[in-house]
This record gives structure tokens, C-alpha cells and sequence, in this order.
């Protein structure tokens, strides 16, 4: 037999090997796990009061979260309005009515846990205008139930609907600059581990 042939056959894996690649795979899956998006409102999205607006996310199914709040905060000023608590994680829109929100371009719509104050996703900031006058308003989804904000931010008013039926539960995933550099890390972390199956295989 050739040499070249006898090295080809003892070529094999080693279980430090195998363990190192399940660990990569492992740490892989855990990225789309922990996806959480939300697409409406958009950067360019313009609500007005007296109006519905469909208000849209898209998020992983293996976090293990089952149920999220939702509030209504604003960049420049203090306050904010509490929107939802216990959304479901099976919706993936929820309709927001405002009324007599003040106007401005600073808002923004968040995600959360209320019970232990973990950040799960932040839309992009959009505005807020006092009428829907020459806008063209996205169509509410019917299917699903419409909460209304009413008034300036203020926290005290508790939340303007309770959806599910238990607290919130789930793996934390952190603010969008968090999540960043979370992902930064898991990237590298796999692709030195990967440089280390390759080496030991």
C-alpha cells in the first residue's frame, strides 16, 4: 500500500474531536433560538392618533419564552405607556390604536419581561403625528386583538391590556447592542473551535 494511502486511513475522529464539533453545532442553533425582531414600525413608519397600526415582530421558537410585554417609550423625554402584558409568543402581530399620544419622532416600541426587567428586542424609532392626514395607513390585522395607548407616557397607569393568561418566562435576551456583541462572541467562539477540530482531526 502507498503511503499516501496509509495516512488516508488513519484519518479518524477522535472524541475530543467529536465533542468540539457538537459543542460548535450546539452553540450555532442557540443564535437562531435567541432571534427577535421586531418589523413594524419601521425607521421610515409615521402613526397618527386615532388610528390602528399593526405593530409586527418575527422571533425565534426555541428561546423559551411564551409570553412578552410590550410598552410605548420615548427618546427625549421621560415616561413611558405601558401597552400589553403576556402577549403570546404564537401571535406575530398586535394592533395599537393610539389616542391622544403627544407627537413626536422619538418613540420607540419594546419588548420585554416586567417581572425581572429583561429587554427582549427595541424597534427601530419612528414617529408619532397628531392626524393621519395624507398618510397611508397600514391595514390592522383582524385576526388579532387591538390595544389602545391613551394619553402622555406615564408608567403609573399600568398596563392598558393583560393578553395571557400567566407571568412571563423565558431565556434572557438582552438590547440589541448586547445581542450584537453576544452574537460577535458565540461567532468567534466557534470558528476557534472549529480551528481546534480541524487541527486535532
Amino acid at each position: 500500500m502507498a503511503p499516501w494511502q496509509s495516512s488516508c486511513h488513519k484519518r479518524t475522529w477522535s472524541t475530543p474531536s467529536f465533542l468540539i464539533l457538537t459543542l460548535v453545532f450546539s452553540l450555532l442553533s442557540s443564535v437562531h433560538a435567541q432571534y427577535f425582531v421586531v418589523d413594524q414600525p419601521s425607521a421610515s413608519a409615521s402613526w397618527a392618533n386615532g388610528s390602528p397600526y399593526p405593530f409586527k415582530w418575527t422571533k425565534g421558537l426555541l428561546d423559551g419564552v411564551n409570553a412578552f410585554d410590550v410598552e410605548l417609550s420615548r427618546l427625549q423625554e421621560d415616561g413611558l405607556i405601558l401597552l400589553a402584558k403576556n402577549v403570546p409568543a404564537t401571535y406575530t402581530t398586535l394592533n395599537i390604536l393610539l389616542q391622544d399620544v403627544p407627537a413626536g419622532d422619538d418613540y420607540f416600541i419594546v419588548c420585554f419581561n416586567s417581572s425581572n426587567s429583561i429587554i427582549y428586542s427595541v424597534s427601530s424609532r419612528f414617529t408619532i403625528a397628531t392626524s393621519s392626514s395624507g398618510q397611508s395607513n397600514p391595514k390592522p390585522d383582524p385576526s388579532v386583538p387591538t390595544v389602545t395607548a391613551s394619553g402622555p407616557p406615564n408608567p403609573l397607569n399600568g398596563f392598558a391590556s393583560t393578553l395571557g393568561p400567566s407571568a412571563n418566562s423565558g431565556n434572557s435576551l438582552t438590547s440589541p447592542n448586547t445581542r450584537a456583541l453576544g452574537l460577535g462572541g458565540i461567532v468567534v467562539l466557534s470558528a476557534t473551535l472549529l480551528g481546534g477540530v480541524m487541527t486535532l482531526w
